[in-house]
């Protein structure tokens, strides 16, 4: 069967996305499940056909259209109106009309097919080498220098290459890896799955955070025993960096004793500059006023960040690049 290619809405070769929404709103929550007796595994492979007699309003030319046999094709009408039980056709002769049920089925069939012709340039689009698309999916404590700074070089060979952008805590990234939101994600920890891949690319050092008055302020470096006692802020449970932080602690021989949580380590540092709290924090893109950043010398503390994908999963050709790219960044990842 030949298909009239027209061409498609033209794609911005420097567009990017942003995605906010949950990953499991992706499909249509309500549609129905694709059986065997259902209406459309019945009908959708001779839609086409269809469309293309109604057009023509006459089966000869439909079938050379087609490339398909008359015969062939005039069967396929006639089951089409058989398994509906409506006439779709008035014959007269050698041409057709339709009927009032055919105008109306016509119409709906029309608006189908439409969506499956941009459905499928939309996919062969995200996958071209050239002006495909990446859903790369990263932690929001990376998204101010080090996402923009590694886009920004892989487009010096890559210019027409789109991003889709997520930003999100580890474990939601992982689930949409799994689910197919996301081609790639920069995360921390590592993840250790049987159903995905991982690559550490660098590590960032973590400081304890505490308010320009602390006690402790006055210091460069510090054993994060030292501060067994204080009140921390921390992330959430569930974040890559509260695990750390919890392990890091518990390395040093205590349990923080936790006066508030949150969801961005800026909002925490907040708080340690209001005095409600010490923190286990990665670097600040802009340095932040009220607060003291000290480094810890015991235990080392470090998170790794590093790339993981879906094992198995094969890649479009820009994700392919994108991922070459990001494996050739060890130990570069992170500004210095």
């Amino acid at each position: 069967m030949q298909h009239d290619r027209r061409p498609g809405p033209s794609l911005s070769p420097i567009g990017n996305e942003s995605v906010t929404r949950n990953f499991d709103n992706s499909t249509t929550p309500d549609a129905p499940d694709i059986k065997a007796d259902s209406w459309a595994a019945t009908l959708t492979p001779r839609l086409a056909q269809f469309v293309a007699v109604a057009r023509h309003e006459h089966v000869t030319r439909a079938a050379q259209q087609l490339q398909m046999p008359q015969s062939t094709l005039s069967r396929s009408m006639a089951r089409i109106e058989h398994d509906l039980g409506v006439a779709l056709f008035a014959r007269h002769g050698r041409t057709l009309s339709l009927t009032a049920a055919g105008r109306a089925f016509l119409a709906s069939v029309e608006r189908a097919l439409s969506d499956v012709e941009r459905a499928a340039e939309s996919v062969q689009a995200d996958a071209d080498p050239t002006s495909g698309k990446v859903a790369f999916g990263f932690l929001h404590t990376l998204g101010s220098e080090t996402v923009p700074e590694l886009i920004r070089a892989f487009r010096a060979d890559h210019p027409r290459v789109r991003f889709q952008l997520v930003q999100g805590y580890g474990e939601a990234m992982l689930e949409r890896l799994r689910y197919g939101d996301l081609d790639l994600c920069l995360t921390s920890p590592l993840p250790d799955a049987p159903d995905l891949a991982a690559r550490r690319l660098d590590e960032q050092k973590l400081r304890l955070v505490v308010p320009d008055d602390h006690p402790l302020a006055a210091r460069k470096r510090v054993r994060l025993a030292e501060a067994a006692t204080e009140l921390f802020v921390t992330l959430e449970p569930g974040y890559g960096l509260r695990r750390i932080t919890d392990a890091l602690c518990a390395e040093a021989g205590f349990t923080p004793k936790v006066a508030f949580e949150g969801e961005d380590p800026e909002t925490l540092r907040g708080l340690v500059a209001a005095g409600l709290g010490v923190g286990l924090l990665p670097p600040p893109a802009v340095a932040r006023p009220g607060v003291v950043e000290l480094s810890v010398t015991a235990p080392r503390a470090i998170r790794e960040i590093g790339v993981a994908w879906l094992d198995g999963h094969p890649d479009t050709p820009p994700v392919a690049a994108f991922k070459r790219f990001l494996l050739s960044r060890r130990g570069q990842l992170l500004p210095r």
